[in-house]
């Protein structure tokens, strides 16, 4: 995985992740857990190192998908094909991964119902208005496109 900074909806990004594990009966090994910032330079560095260890991953999932295209360009450069040598997840489901090759797998958020909500919140404050709450939970999505595949056997 590769991880954003230390702030909140990283936070819950990296929880999501280690909740799936679970469900899956899979341990989380923090030595697989690449904490960065939320860039495409960045997850393409962690992307290099990741992927060049002897043991490499068959999958990386990226807090979001900017960090995804930088693992695009790191796999490509050291001679792995998506999704046939490994899968890639992002986060975000931003319109122009449907493009890539190949398309994204993503974790989609409805952001124009994020951007609704927090235009919502910005109004009720700026009239002096309480607030009822002060977060909101999102539910988000999973788009499947063609950048996953299940790992080869060996």
């Amino acid at each position: 995985m590769v991880s954003g900074p230390d702030h909140d909806f990283c936070r819950a990004r990296l929880s999501g992740y280690v909740s799936a594990l679970a469900e899956a009966g899979l341990p989380l090994d923090p030595g697989l857990v690449v904490k960065t910032r939320l860039s495409r330079e960045d997850g393409y560095a962690a992307a290099r190192e990741l992927l060049s260890r002897p043991d490499r991953p068959t999958a990386v999932f990226t807090a979001n998908d900017m960090q995804a295209v930088g693992v695009y360009q790191a796999a490509r450069e050291l001679g792995l094909r998506i999704p046939h040598d490994l899968s890639v997840v992002g986060f975000d489901d931003v319109p122009p991964v449907a493009w890539m090759d190949p398309p994204l797998t993503t974790v989609h958020q409805p952001l124009a119902e994020m951007a609704t909500a927090a235009t919502e919140l910005a109004l009720a404050l700026g009239r002096g208005e309480a607030v009822p709450q002060v977060g909101l939970e999102i539910v988000t999505t999973l788009t499947v496109r063609e950048s996953t595949a299940p790992p080869k056997e060996e």
